[in-house]
């Protein structure tokens, strides 16, 4: 067991118990007693005095201790908790009911560990619109869902989301934004909170472009395991039993250089199978991830209510400032302005704090001394590979908002671009289900504007859009 999977096990054990996460703090303790290191030097490292950190380590043994059920100091820290995470996880491969993976560690458990259908008892079926047994233990599939080693809460969007599958019954929600906003990570975190709410919990992914009979197939196989007689199709599973179902990477299946959400020539069919489960009566949930919003999950919005999006930003300051802490920048005055210019993304963050950290000794300071002058260093690659995918009108498009100084008013297309009004107004929508424009009120006009680090982007590699 290395340092995060011990960190990620001790925030799922204090969690599930006092529904409260480690703090920095607390993770700088239990990293440091990991690693040997005397409490002056865990001080240093989370920039905290010793003092306070014998304080907050103390009552963190405490905790932990009863908890547990064994006395835990600094001293014996490693070796107790190790311990009792290796003993977790062997009970946790013995369970009858965890497929592939708990969900609270994240660790997956080998195929051949998986119990036979003939050992395994199925959920018992719920009719439609009836609240599940609770303590029923879900059938979870989580080897396909990428690993989770870090979280910061999302508490507005964890609740919006709780909502919508608990108390208004959605059917179909999809959660978009930029690569490396979160979304997987907000989607497995909301499992760990809900997933007693459901029946199977089944994380597939589309990088590797399957088509949907492929997935469907995936999907049957996993539900047949705990099957003796497997029914002819997923909606029958989902009205059932309650299901909650994750495609990750939605994109993989978008045409590139189009406008936004068109799905590949032989992928059409998922647009049919989406508009199905939003449609009908069931008591399941499809939760679509991906950094483009599907042209078609507009138009199924409008006639259902059951479809719900979520478009995911940036991390509250607070969050963002927990990137910072671990990266250990200096400078904790000019924070704030670090996240604003790269509006508190979070795998921004760690890329230009790796930068910081390298070229000015973690100095914040000095890394602005030149605040009008936005670096972006690795975050380029990560930026080009979403511009390639733009379409010649949006690339037009893009080009003339990089050069504009402020928000503009649509409603007039510019000249400049050579565009119609449908070509604009297309392209416009399109790059917004990107998150590449946003739209902001002035003076109670809608005006739209570039994301700021693509704009930087775009003025200093203008040929990249040719």
């Amino acid at each position: 067991m290395n340092t995060e999977e011990m960190l990620q096990w001790a925030d799922d054990i204090l969690y599930t118990k006092t529904a409260k996460h480690l703090d920095s703090v607390q993770r700088a303790i239990l990293e440091g007693a990991w690693q040997g290191l005397k409490y002056e030097d865990i001080a240093k490292n989370c920039h905290r005095s010793k003092s306070h950190v014998k304080n907050i380590a103390s009552e963190l043994w405490q905790t932990l201790s009863d908890l547990l059920g064994e006395d835990i100091q600094k001293a014996n820290a490693r070796s107790v908790l190790e311990r009792k995470a290796i003993s977790t996880i062997y009970n946790y491969g013995k369970s009858s009911q965890i497929v592939t993976s708990n969900i609270n560690s994240h660790i997956n458990i080998c195929p051949e560990n998986r119990p036979s259908s003939e050992d395994t008892k199925p959920p018992s079926p719920s009719p439609p619109n009836t609240p599940q047994n609770k303590n029923q233990t879900p059938i979870i599939d989580l080897t396909q869902a990428p690993a989770l080693t870090e979280y910061y809460p999302r508490t507005t969007e964890e609740t919006t989301l709780k909502n919508w599958i608990l108390q208004t019954n959605a059917r179909l929600i999809t959660i978009y934004g930029l690569t490396g906003i979160g979304k997987s990570s907000l989607t497995l975190q909301l499992i760990e909170q809900i997933q007693n709410e459901f029946d199977y919990i089944i994380w597939q992914s589309l990088n590797e472009k399957p088509t949907l009979t492929t997935l469907q197939t995936n999907l049957k196989q996993i539900f047949s395991q705990t099957q003796k007689t497997p029914f002819p199709t997923i909606l029958d599973y989902f009205r059932t039993y309650r299901c909650l179902i994750i495609i990750d990477d939605l994109q993989n299946i978008f045409k590139p250089h189009e406008l936004a959400g068109q799905y590949l020539p032989g992928y059409e069919d998922y647009s049919q199978f989406f508009k199905q489960i939003a449609t009908t009566t069931h008591q399941s949930c499809l939760i679509l991830l991906t950094s483009e919003k599907p042209r078609d999950i507009t138009t199924i919005e409008a006639e259902n209510p059951s479809t719900q999006t979520l478009h995911l930003k940036g991390l509250r300051e607070e969050q963002a400032q927990e990137i910072l802490l671990k990266k250990q920048l200096t400078d904790e005055e000019k924070w704030p302005e670090l996240i604003t210019i790269y509006q508190s993304h979070p795998l921004w963050l760690k890329i230009i704090s790796a930068t910081i950290n390298q070229l000015f000794n973690g100095s914040v300071s000095q890394y602005l001394a030149d605040p009008n002058d936005i670096y972006l260093g690795d975050i380029e690659p990560v930026l080009e590979t979403q511009l390639q995918r733009l379409s010649d009108s949006e690339k037009t498009v893009i080009g003339w908002l990089a050069n504009q100084t402020n928000a503009v008013d649509i409603s007039q297309t510019p000249a400049e671009t050579a565009l119609s009004k449908t070509q604009f107004l297309q392209a416009i929508e399109s790059l917004n289900r990107r998150s590449l424009v946003e739209k902001e009120p002035v003076a109670g006009r809608a005006m739209f504007q570039i994301n700021p680090i693509f704009k930087q982007y775009i003025q200093l590699n203008p040929d990249n859009l040719k």
